[in-house]
């Protein structure tokens, strides 16, 4: 591990200043995906900033009937909140599937929002990589594809999301609220928050250079039937090949977001329009455009059938 300097922020507004100061700077919270990166050089921050002490820690109920879940709200708690489990099941779901116990009660909300890629080629510092270092290129793009994405890709990096919990966001419409190093805030909408990896997959989200999540904001609960279905090779410490995030109404329309699929969580709202039609439907619709390899075309048809499970599902829980 490279040797860096460390602070503790006293404010949102102290840490974001702090980290457009200092080149180099990063935040830290749990840590629990930086910190492994540290280690494998892959990240070599000059400078963390420890946000821990900062009043973001808690799930509040908004006037219209939304939350408002705190940047630092550990995933443990996120996942067991009566609110959360009663009005936005999908997330609850999501998050017991994604990691251990042990790193649910350490990781945080924000810090699951902004995880890195678990491409091998990423985690492999001997591998080409345009994530790790632009320009250097993908080794994916001709090597094992197994896990990487079929949608949104380009010739720069077909990588993968790894977040379960950033899935079921974007199918509840969630909101990012951050603050930048000038003090001023903004809202950005869970949908324009990932990006896809176009010509700079380095760059993972739209956030600006020092800018910090503060909290994330759900709307008031969209009803329906609520499931977060996750295919992995094994049934725990296992990231998605294929996850599927539903709000399914009575009348059968609603809402589909898939993980393992794309470079961000991935929801197309107009094959939505196809839910009364099927999951055969809906699938073709998402996945309009799929460009495949020989070792991952087998999630088209995975999609599907992980789509029509949780349709089913919530068919007959309705």
């Amino acid at each position: 591990m490279k040797p860096f300097t460390y602070e503790r922020a006293a404010t949102p507004a102290e840490a974001a200043a702090a980290a457009a100061r200092i080149p180099g700077s990063r935040f830290v919270a749990g840590g629990t995906n930086l910190l492994d990166l540290m280690k494998l050089q892959i990240e070599t921050p000059a400078h963390l900033i420890d946000v821990n002490d900062l009043a973001l820690d808690r799930i509040e109920a908004m006037p219209d009937g939304g939350l408002r879940i705190g940047a630092l709200v550990r995933n443990t708690d996120l996942a067991a909140d009566p609110r959360v489990r009663r009005d936005y099941a999908v997330l609850s779901r999501a998050l017991l599937a994604g990691a251990s116990g042990q790193l649910r009660n350490q990781a945080t909300t924000a810090g699951n929002l902004l995880q890195r890629t678990r491409c091998p080629y990423f985690y492999d510092t001997n591998q080409p990589c345009n994530k790790r270092k632009p320009g250097s290129g993908c080794g994916a793009l001709d090597g094992f594809s197994r896990v990487h994405a079929i949608v949104g890709t380009s010739e720069a990096c077909i990588a993968t999301h790894p977040s379960d919990m950033a899935v079921a966001m974007r199918v509840l419409d969630a909101q990012v609220e951050t603050v930048r190093p000038d003090g001023s805030t903004r809202v950005i909408p869970i949908a324009d928050f990932h990006r896809l990896p176009g010509n700079t997959p380095h760059i993972d989200t739209s956030l600006e250079a020092g800018e910090l999540i503060t909290s994330v904001t759900l709307p008031r609960p969209a009803g329906g039937v609520q499931s977060y279905r996750k295919v992995r090779d094994r049934a725990s410490y296992a990231f998605a090949l294929v996850s599927v995030a539903a709000v399914v109404q009575r009348d059968g329309t609603g809402r589909v977001a898939l993980g393992g699929v794309a470079h961000k969580p991935w929801r197309v709202e107009s094959a939505e329009r196809e839910m009364p039609r099927g999951a055969q439907a809906v699938a073709a619709a998402m996945l309009a455009g799929a460009r495949t390899t020989h070792d991952n075309a087998f999630k088209v048809a995975l999609v599907e059938r992980t789509l029509a499970a949780v349709i089913a599902d919530a068919k007959g829980q309705a």
